[in-house]
């Protein structure tokens, strides 16, 4: 297959996403975008929702066995059909729609292990009502889904700076145990390789401690026994990393041209920063995976749906980070 698709899974039938996507499907950034990308959702999902948002655009069905030899057109939607029983455009999000869910990223998955695509994109979904109890995130349930475990890394990327936590989706109080200089490692040298090997950079690191000010009243703190070790390996392997530093002063404009990436010990300790920076203008990266898989940095906001006031600039952001891999 010579110009490989995106594969764009819609996840939660009832988010903002297809809103998003048929914004961006009708910009002018689209119109001369050459990937062809392909989406996995229900038509009647899809039909519905563009009838009831006034959007009008000609449908491609393809078979997801026969993506290889599929006409697949710029003009278009592109769409893998997954049923879905429904006959509203909109509703209320429940654990109805997890099967549905669960097969459009079987389907996505499969066509990325057989390496069809070039990327994997996902809409958003509910925690609470797909995840449940099984998965604290996404990262982790396509960790499982793609026999990954313990080999998944969480990159929020931004062309300006990005960010990564060494634990993702952990309660604050089990942080201290789930942190370790192996685990650091092996996700700072994951994210060097993916800079190196797909956008050419050598990235320049910084670390933040776990404790405030890097420092606690017992002698053997975390950034003592775990995270300078750590940086001890990394820099005999020639990365490029300075710290531990303080998370409070870290982000403070003058140190922020100093980097490319910044690795936290905890999910908010470095993504509410970065959002408050940027905004949505960043994208959520699964490293460690069989290929590559990228989330919009938005949630479902089932209270806004069918509004038309969803902003498009993550997913656009995904979109164009993808032009960016070497390759493309």
């Amino acid at each position: 297959m010579k110009n490989k698709p995106i594969f764009i899974i819609s996840g939660e039938p009832y988010s903002v996403f297809l809103e998003i996507f048929f914004k961006i499907f009708k910009s002018k950034f689209f119109s001369s975008y050459k990937n062809p990308v392909v989406i996995i959702a229900s038509k009647k999902l899809v039909e519905l929702q563009m009838k009831k948002m006034k959007f009008s655009f000609k449908i491609n069905l393809i078979k997801f066995n026969q993506v290889s030899t599929a006409k697949l057109y710029s003009s278009q939607i592109n769409l893998i059909d997954v049923k879905l029983n429904i006959t509203k455009p909109f509703g209320k999000i429940s654990n109805k729609s997890s099967k549905y869910i669960n097969s459009c990223f079987d389907i996505g998955i499969k066509l990325m292990k057989n390496k069809m695509g070039i990327a994997l994109i996902n809409g958003p979904v509910s925690k609470k009502h797909f995840l449940g109890n099984k998965f604290p995130g996404v990262t982790e349930y396509l960790a499982k889904k793609t026999k990954s475990i313990k080999k998944e890394v969480m990159l929020i990327y931004n062309k300006h700076l990005s960010v990564s936590p060494i634990t993702t989706h952990v309660p604050l109080k089990n942080v201290h145990k789930k942190i370790s200089t192996n685990k650091i490692v092996y996700k700072i040298k994951t994210i060097n390789e993916f800079y190196k090997k797909n956008l050419n950079i050598k990235p320049r690191f910084a670390i933040t401690g776990l404790n405030p000010h890097c420092e606690s009243n017992f002698s053997n703190n975390e950034e003592k026994k775990i995270i300078k070790p750590a940086l001890k390996i990394l820099r005999k392997k020639a990365l490029n990393i300075k710290g531990p530093y303080a998370a409070d002063t870290l982000f403070i404009k003058k140190n922020l041209k100093k980097f490319d990436v910044i690795i936290g010990m905890y999910h908010d300790q470095v993504l509410t920063p970065l959002k408050t920076l940027y905004g949505f203008n960043a994208i959520n990266l699964t490293l460690g995976l069989p290929f590559i898989r990228i989330s919009p940095d938005h949630g479902p906001n089932n209270q806004m749906l069918g509004k038309k006031k969803s902003d498009i600039s993550s997913l656009m952001e995904s979109l164009i980070f993808i032009k960016k891999l070497n390759g493309n």
